[in-house]
């Protein structure tokens, strides 16, 4: 082969050319580039880039990356990744949804184990449990009071509806009957047969709305009340009721936009409360003892006992003055029953007539103490007022040396707090005219009027950031509606539980749905606003979620939880809350909880452990949001069939 140095360079001999040879070879290559190009892309396809394309415009194939394969695999291994990645197309759409979260494998539920409870624990009430109690003094019903299990005593298993369960009738029908196997309990019906509160008849239970102290229903005793103070006009809006049988009193007090919590012991007479629940009234275990009730001072509109058998008279008063601090400004108290007119009714009640005496006038005594007023006595009802501040009620402390004004103290703090024989004090005001703490609207526009406390400034949230707190949670709500189809399904619901109500914006958003909200401010939250709550026309009450809620099991159809599990997350266990939601919520019953995705992960793996239909939802912002939301169900199962011979019912 001759050597290239002597081959003559084209370009020298026809300089002329070069410009037009390099553009021949450019645009050649380019023409080359450009059909290898399409060659390899319409073989990398499967027959054309067209049909991979959806008519949105979107992939409608997932993005998927070939295998790696390491550089010292062998060549017919590359060979063979190259092949079966082929038809492989790239989608760029994003596909880490909030719905599509899964754990992995190593994480799955198989390595919780939640199984059911036996039988016998389908009432139970860990809190109230009732050999537990037989540990507490039973002086002034102490062992009546909250006494929860310790750590190592609780239940890590799913408490039961009992064999033959059925959901309860929806509202207003719920009112007056529920199924016998919800709550298989017939002493009521005999012990109160001549009291007119409840019947049994066939598979279930009947409601007439009597009571021992209104033979002619609760309809016609809360006229005889609204004769004497006005029930209609907004001004009261929030009540409370005080050994409440089956709240017949608050469930027909619902009919005049007026939402009482009804509350009595867990064993005085078998399942009262439980009747209440199935009702759908709001009612909760508890008692007057020695610990302040679970609700912020200033709370209540009306306060009422028909026959409730707590001894006013008794232990200093201590029971009038608790009384006193939940009563808001102006608020009033009603009694019925023993002693009031005694005179007709002492043979009756097999009392003395010195004795009854002698404890009217104990009860007066104490009022006037208080600074109340009483307004009237009419029949079998008598009526007392508290004062709208404690202008008067300090210059009156010469005559009335007992009880003392409380020392300085914080009146809302009511979780386990000792009840104390003193007097509240109300907040200063500057005119005698004024009404301690602030005026509250009348109802309707209370829910939405600014709240004295925000106006204030004592809970330090502004009045701007509480409207805009309202507004939100109605943007909120309506998302949830969307979401879940039973809560935007009238009549599908109706008992409700916001775990971390903050300042009950969601109750708010569902004051038009037949439904009632119990607000829950956890103890340990930052801020209390139960106050703020109740100053909406709303109600709650105060809970540590490290310890179970005073209700029997199947208690709520549906709860809300919004960041709880973010506010517990180092100070108990996440599968004690959940077994405690569990244990207080209906089958087919509803969750949602809002909170950080990390933490959603968490709960999903548990909650699809115990059984539960559920998923992970955006934020209504949108994907790009840490918070998300989770949607769990609860499936419906009860306990097995009893065992011929075995009688279920009492």
């Amino acid at each position: 082969m001759a050597n290239h140095k002597n081959c003559p360079n084209p370009f020298q001999i026809f300089p002329f050319m070069t410009k037009k040879v390099n553009l021949y070879y450019i645009t050649t290559a380019s023409v080359l580039c450009a059909i290898f190009y399409l060659l390899g892309n319409w073989q990398h396809s499967g027959g054309g880039v067209a049909s991979a394309i959806s008519s949105s415009g979107f992939s409608r194939f997932p993005c998927t990356i070939a295998n790696v394969i390491p550089s010292s695999a062998p060549r017919n291994a590359a060979s063979s990744a190259f092949a079966s990645s082929a038809n492989v197309v790239l989608d760029f759409e994003a596909h880490h949804r909030a719905e599509d979260l899964i754990p992995t494998e190593a994480a799955t539920a198989q390595d919780l184990h939640f199984p059911p409870c036996d039988p016998k624990f389908s009432e139970y009430t860990p809190c109230e449990d009732v050999q537990r109690s037989l540990r507490f003094d039973r002086e002034r019903l102490v062992y009546r009071e909250r006494h929860c299990p310790e750590k190592g005593e609780r239940l890590k298993c799913r408490i039961p509806a009992p064999h033959g369960y059925r959901l309860p009738f929806p509202w207003p029908e719920s009112r007056d009957k529920a199924w016998f196997a919800n709550v298989p309990h017939k002493e009521l019906t005999v012990e109160k047969k001549k009291q007119n509160w409840v019947r049994f008849e066939g598979d279930r239970f009947i409601f007439p709305g009597g009571g021992t102290m209104f033979s002619n229903g609760a309809d016609a005793y809360i006229d005889d009340i609204g004769k004497m103070i006005d029930l209609r006009g907004g001004s009261i809006r929030t009540a409370i009721d005080t050994g409440c049988g089956v709240a017949s009193w608050g469930a027909y007090l619902l009919s005049r936009d007026i939402l009482t919590v009804s509350f009595a012991p867990r064993d005085t007479h078998e399942a009262q409360v439980q009747f209440a629940l199935e009702r759908g009234v709001p009612a909760l275990i508890g008692v007057l003892a020695s610990k302040r009730l679970p609700y912020p001072s200033r709370a209540f509109d009306m306060a009422h006992c028909s026959r409730c058998l707590i001894p006013w008279g008794q232990y200093d008063g201590a029971y009038l003055m608790e009384v006193d601090r939940v009563l808001r400004p102006g608020g009033y108290w009603i009694l019925s029953g023993p002693p009031i007119n005694w005179e007709k009714h002492w043979k009756g009640w097999d009392r003395k007539e010195e004795d009854l005496k002698a404890e009217q006038d104990a009860i007066e005594s104490i009022a006037r103490s208080l600074c109340w007023k009483k307004l009237k006595q009419k029949g079998d009802i008598a009526i007392w007022q508290k004062p709208t501040n404690h202008v008067h009620c300090k210059k009156n402390r010469k005559v009335f040396k007992f009880p003392p004004f409380c020392p300085a103290q914080d009146p809302d703090k009511a979780w386990y707090t000792q009840m104390d024989t003193c007097l509240t004090a109300l907040p200063e005001v500057s005119d005698i005219k004024d009404i301690a703490g602030g005026e509250l609207a009348k109802w309707p526009q209370r829910l939405t009027a600014v709240p004295p406390r925000i106006a204030s400034g004592s809970v330090g949230v502004t009045a701007e950031t509480f409207k805009e707190n309202t507004d939100l949670w109605r943007s909120r709500v309506s998302y949830y509606k969307s979401l879940d189809h039973q809560l935007a399904q009238k009549g599908r619901y109706r008992n409700l539980l916001d775990m971390n109500a903050n300042l009950g914006g969601f109750a708010a958003a569902l004051v038009d749905d037949p439904v009632w909200v119990m607000n829950v401010v956890p103890v340990e939250a930052t801020t209390n606003t139960l106050g703020v709550i109740y100053e909406r026309g709303l109600i709650g009450t105060y809970q540590s979620w490290c310890e179970a809620v005073s209700t029997y099991p199947r208690t709520y159809d549906f709860i809300h939880a919004d960041s709880v599990f973010t506010l517990y997350s180092e100070r108990c266990d996440m599968d004690d809350i959940l077994l405690e939601m569990d244990r207080i919520l209906r089958p087919e019953g509803g969750i949602i909880f809002r909170d950080d995705v990390d933490i959603l992960e968490k709960i999903k793996r548990m909650t699809d452990a115990m059984q539960y239909e559920s998923r992970i939802i955006d934020h209504e912002k949108g994907p790009h949001e840490r918070e998300k939301i989770l949607l769990a169900y609860k499936q419906y199962w009860t306990a097995p069939a009893p065992k011929e011979g075995t009688d279920t019912a009492s």
